[in-house]
């Protein structure tokens, strides 16, 4: 297959000469800069929704220090004639990003800032030695570049550059700076009573933002992205023509993740449209502002492993790129309670809630409300209309994908808040063949969880194989026992017994008894006990759920 796919480029000069597909979304930089009159434009979004390349592309197209015709050959910009040769590699440009502006405290965290900035300036070295360059600026220029600035020389930083860029070329600067709030992210996470670390990255940020873009006289326009608009009093006081686009914005919600349009398109140059459902359910559902679209990222992560095998299933590779930490939080709160709109999401169905786009990471978890944007903001959750609008929004799981984490979220709730005790004394009856004891038991345990996938059987699988494992008891689920599969095969070594469960979901309560007796017929017909051999006692039991409810019915083979 010709089609090749570059999985993590988000460099769009090396994307578009190795020839790997491309989405065309250069139309976004005729409609930044004709119109609107944005002087500061802040765009958020979850991660890995292409805003890095969006930005090394703004970056190539305006650079005057770049030759891009070649590149942007063929694309939709190229169309504005006029608007090209009035900007196509005609401004200076000041690019950074604050990515790798991580670590532990606020030592390293702001060490690895200033490295940030040393990079920026080896990469244009020669700015120092131009003679119309004012010589105080060309020695700070020196010492940002070997790690040797001041704080205050730090924090004016971007400004300082732009003025030399501006003495160089005689052109006010365009700024992008991408990822600008992972350090107050990763500093909000991080962050102690004791130590500070958020106000310190704060005033640190804040300096460097106010001074690059409060009155600049050396600013053409900026853009910025991020995951979160910090409040506007936080970081962008007095920043003039400043606006925002978030996910719940209309204005530019195309530019960000692949429309349905660009899906199939991209199937049929890869000769894939047979997996144009699978890609639907799981990697679409996104609503940003009046835009559906799918994730890229997954899109193409998907497409490459089609590439090399036809049959790849879909799966989950959104979920080791972020923090996945704050569902569990969520959930695990005691001052407010979300476990049943948890459980509404996960079967399918939507939530109401108030949001804000504004917020500041020192205050995410003050309130159930601030929680319910971030989630927004960060991609967990989505509109469920396109056309909503308002402070108070209709939220719901975009895809399959999503649904995993927080059922990954689930099982860790469930195993990190079951009551001990009723698990022990739910073995403890099932060993005893205490029938109503464990079905009370399980429904007491149900009660307090949270429920998903409509209460299909398999969460009922998977809910008793969590109550068995790290028990001290060898469990098997779902192996080959007889001429079947036995749901659970629990078994106790040290005293030579166990426990074989079969789980059937009833359509309705009254057909529980009955479900029971089915599950304990499949045991025997199928013939589950064969193999445990040396086991002097084998209790068989047929469990049938309806909702939240259990009952259990066993026999004791051996």
């Amino acid at each position: 297959m010709a089609f090749k796919v570059g999985v993590g480029k988000s460099d769009f000069e090396a994307l578009r000469k190795s020839n790997n597909y491309y989405v065309d979304k250069t139309d976004i930089m005729y409609e930044l800069v004709e119109e609107t009159d944005n002087q500061v434009t802040l765009f958020t979004r979850p991660r890995r929704f292409g805003k890095t390349l969006m930005m090394s592309m703004l970056s190539n197209f305006f650079s005057i220090r770049k030759e891009s015709k070649g590149i942007f050959e063929g694309l939709k910009i190229t169309e504005h004639k006029e608007f090209c040769e009035k900007w196509m590699n005609q401004y200076p440009v000041l690019f950074i990003s604050f990515k790798d502006a991580e670590a532990d405290v606020f030592g390293v965290a702001y060490d690895k800032l200033k490295n940030s900035i040393a990079d920026i300036c080896k990469l244009i070295p020669d700015l120092a030695a131009e003679s119309s360059v004012n010589p105080a600026d060309a020695q700070v220029f020196e010492r940002l570049m070997f790690n040797k600035a001041s704080d205050a020389e730090v924090q004016g930083s971007l400004k300082t550059i732009m003025r030399m860029m501006y003495d160089i070329y005689g052109k006010k600067v365009i700024l992008l700076i991408d990822e600008y709030d992972v350090p107050l992210a990763n500093a909000s996470e991080k962050d102690t009573k004791k130590n500070n670390y958020y106000s310190s990255m704060l005033d640190v940020i804040k300096g460097i933002m106010s001074t690059a873009l409060k009155d600049n006289e050396f600013l053409e326009f900026a853009v910025i992205t991020g995951c979160l608009r910090i409040a506007k009093e936080s970081i962008f006081t007095g920043t003039n023509n400043f606006a925002s686009y978030s996910v719940l914005d209309a204005d530019f919600s195309e530019y960000f993740g692949f429309t349905e349009d660009e899906v199939d398109e991209m199937l049929a140059v890869a000769d894939r449209k047979d997996k144009a459902d699978f890609i639907k359910e799981w990697y679409d559902g996104y609503v940003f502002g009046d835009s559906s679209v799918y994730c890229p990222w997954d899109v193409m992560n998907y497409l490459s492993a089609l590439r090399k095998r036809k049959d790849a299933k879909p799966k989950n590779y959104w979920k080791f790129t972020s923090r996945n930490g704050i569902l569990l939080t969520f959930v695990e709160r005691t001052d407010f309670d979300v476990t049943e709109k948890f459980e509404t999401l996960l079967n399918g169905g939507t939530v109401m809630q108030s949001v804000s786009d504004e917020l500041t990471y020192d205050t995410l978890y003050a309130s159930e409300d601030n929680l319910w944007s971030v989630l927004l903001m960060t991609g967990y959750i989505t509109k469920a209309c396109p056309d909503e609008d308002g402070e108070t929004v209709l939220f719901k799981i975009p895809n399959r994908e999503i649904a995993s984490i927080f059922e990954d979220t689930v099982v860790i709730y469930f195993k990190n808040t079951a009551d001990t005790s009723k698990l022990n004394n739910l073995i403890n009856a099932l060993w005893k063949g205490d029938e109503a004891e464990a079905a009370r038991l399980i429904s007491d345990l149900l009660w307090y969880t949270i429920s998903y996938n409509d209460y299909h059987e398999d969460y009922y699988h998977a809910f008793l194989a969590g109550i068995f494992v790290g028990r001290g008891y060898s469990v098997e689920s779902n192996k080959e026992k007889g001429v079947g599969r036995p749901d659970i095969v629990l078994k106790d070594k040290r005293n030579r017994r166990a426990v074989i469960i079969e789980a059937k979901k009833s359509e309705k309560e009254d057909d529980m008894d009955k479900d029971c007796d089915k599950a304990i017929g499949q045991i025997t017909t199928e013939k589950y006990a064969e193999g445990l051999y040396g086991y002097t006692q084998v209790l068989c039991y047929g469990i049938a759920f309806f909702q939240k409810q259990a009952k259990v019915k066993g026999i004791n083979i051996r």
